[in-house]
């Protein structure tokens, strides 16, 4: 078995990097390691989700898996940015997809330029059933109910003790929730103020 697997991860790094080199796109050679990365990073994505038990195709019987669906990986989908914080962090009340309202701090927001114009996401705080306090970006954009899941997506944001730290907002890395995959799950609804004026071809698309 875990020869198998080996071989399939071998076999879909191979076939990616074949593509690239078939789609004429010049990448440099840091461009390349870092789409190789990306790419090793979805196969083993794959991996989890197909035979970890905590995965939610292992929790939910109904849920059949496939291979997760993705943009190809885009550098240019790849940002810097500071983490401004507002002033006044307001609490605001959003909505899982199973109907319960939730409580939730608007803490910042992060920015980025593209194609000449200049976007802005908030970061969200939030805190689990366990107490532990949490900091992540979700937002719809304009393939959102078409290419990418209806509800949104999500960005995982790690928070930096220095004010003047600069964060690497990567949307190669933007994942669908567990509501996207198995209706057992719920999870945070994105709201209009988190809608991004964008076509965002980057990380992962529709499952169903």
């Amino acid at each position: 078995m875990m020869l198998k697997n080996n071989f399939y991860k071998i076999f879909a790094l191979l076939l990616f990097t074949v593509l690239i080199n078939s789609c004429g796109i010049e990448y440099t050679h840091e461009q390349q390691n870092y789409i190789s990365s990306i790419q090793k990073m979805r196969v083993e994505k794959d991996d989890y989700m197909k035979n970890d038990p905590n995965s939610p195709f292992n929790y939910d019987s109904n849920a059949v898996f496939n291979p997760l669906k993705y943009f190809n990986v885009d550098p240019s989908f790849v940002f810097k940015s500071k983490l401004y914080e507002y002033e006044k962090k307001d609490t605001v009340e959003i909505f899982g997809t199973l109907g319960e309202a939730r409580k939730t701090i608007i803490f910042g927001y992060v920015k980025f330029n593209y194609d000449e114009k200049d976007y802005k996401i908030n970061v969200y705080r939030g805190q689990t059933k366990k107490g532990d306090i949490y900091h992540s970006i979700w937002f719809t954009d304009k393939t959102t109910n078409d290419e990418t899941y209806g509800v949104g997506r999500y960005l995982d944001f790690e928070l930096n003790s220095d004010e003047n730290f600069i964060y690497t907002i990567d949307f190669n890395l933007v994942y669908n929730p567990y509501c996207a995959y198995s209706a057992k799950y719920s999870c945070a609804i994105p709201t209009k103020k988190d809608y991004i004026n964008l076509e965002i071809k980057a990380g992962e698309k529709k499952f169903h």
